[in-house]
């Protein structure tokens, strides 16, 4: 099979470097991928223009292609691929306004009484300053688009509060803002492979969003992630029974049929799990740390999915932890510099690199994003996977790296 992964960074370095364990497979490309991909694949200049690339994949015939981001899957990439008979995993546009869309989302979730937080949505930004005030902080205040994973302020005084409705609600272009009460609890991540018929949850993990160590600083893409997260087996059939059913059986309700990967960013709290968000695909970093504990072959599994016949399959799972700390730019998020040379030695056995912001300069390897490498560290226990991850990251050469020096270590204390 020829098979096409569709991104640039640590995630689908990720999902490339598992497709490519897979026997089915007999070539792989990325689109437009990055300097750590081309060991594995071919790469493919892509500008992000959907048409284009379905018209290449038709002509190049690509057996099945696997979605990493957000961006192509709310455009239609999904849906113009399928209209030319090529086989994708991933959501249609409008199952992806699941994340497309966090007004959307919300909506959803209380018509079909999925557990979330007490909400409301505004575009008039005297409206939403007017419930500032009458509900007070602390409150959450999202960018109801798509934001890369930065466009959620959890708010402390009135005056974040109001800045962040003023930064989303005063943009030329316009925008929706949810505001929503603030939930008490643990965060953390269930990823579930589906076709619309059968429900695949993975392995529980978590995110960690701040910047800092803490949980201090401005929220990010994400600066590392664990997995598993000792997530109870009652509170994941919880999630599995009150949240992902019920997402599917709305959604069918809604004429839409769902194939891809859904991700259930949640708060565990004293009444149980609560949806803090839907993402339409893989998390990034989630993906780094639990695609290299599945044993399962990829491929397979997207293949069943793309092709409605998910039921029967079943999830092998490596014993041990998988911990991924992210090494971002200077700067980040705000302003991360480029250009900054890297010198990325050959990991240890029970070590991974994914490339994210990386790019070929004059020189050499070089950062080209915010996020630069994600370093995964494999062990029997989350605290050997934790030590093998941050042994390696001094070797690496990155002038000024930022990054958490506490991932995981919350779930440890747990």
């Amino acid at each position: 099979m020829k098979v096409l992964v569709v991104g640039s960074g640590g995630r689908e370095h990720a999902l490339l470097w598992k497709a490519a364990q897979s026997p089915l497979v007999s070539r792989l490309y990325a689109a437009p991928g990055n300097p750590g991909m081309e060991a594995l694949a071919e790469r493919v200049p892509w500008d992000g223009d959907v048409e284009a690339l379905a018209d290449w994949a038709l002509a190049e015939g690509i057996d099945l292609t696997l979605v990493g981001p957000e961006a192509p899957l709310v455009e239609g990439l999904a849906d113009r691929f399928s209209e030319r008979g090529l086989l994708v995993f991933g959501p249609t546009q409008k199952a992806a306004m699941i994340e497309g869309s966090k007004a959307f989302a919300k909506t959803l979730m209380e018509r079909y009484g999925i557990p979330t937080a007490r909400h409301r949505t505004f575009r008039d930004p005297i409206l939403a300053l007017e419930y500032l005030e009458e509900v007070g902080v602390p409150i959450v205040v999202k960018d109801s688009g798509l934001a890369a994973g930065k466009g959620v302020t959890v708010a402390f005084d009135l005056h974040q509060a109001k800045q962040a409705v003023a930064n989303i609600l005063n943009r030329a272009e316009g925008g929706e803002v949810v505001i929503e009460e603030y939930l008490e609890g643990v965060e953390a991540t269930v990823l579930a492979l589906t076709d619309g018929k059968t429900i695949l949850p993975l392995l529980p993990s978590q995110d960690h969003k701040r910047l800092l160590d803490g949980d201090q600083g401005p929220m990010t893409g994400g600066m590392g992630a664990i997995a598993p997260y000792p997530m109870d087996p009652a509170t994941l059939k919880r999630v599995e029974e009150e949240v992902l059913w019920p997402l599917l059986r709305g959604l069918e309700a809604e004429g839409v049929v769902y194939r891809g990967v859904v991700y259930a960013g949640l708060m565990l709290t004293r009444e149980g799990p609560k949806v803090l968000e839907f993402n339409a695909r893989f998390g990034d970093p989630e993906a780094q740390a639990v695609l290299p504990l599945l044993e399962s072959d990829l491929v397979e599994l997207a293949l069943r999915v793309a092709e409605g016949r998910l039921a029967g399959a079943e999830l092998r799972w490596r014993e041990g932890a998988a911990a991924c700390v992210v090494l971002a730019a200077p700067g980040y998020p705000e302003s991360p510099r480029k250009g900054i040379p890297l010198r990325v030695p050959e990991p240890p056995e029970g070590v991974l690199v994914f490339h994210a912001g990386t790019r070929w300069g004059p020189s050499g390897l070089e950062t080209g994003g915010g996020r630069v490498l994600n370093v995964v560290g494999l062990g029997k226990d989350l605290e050997e996977a934790l030590d093998r991850a941050y042994a390696f990251i001094p070797r690496i050469g990155f002038p000024g790296a930022v990054y958490r020096r506490d991932i995981g270590r919350k779930a440890l204390r747990k």
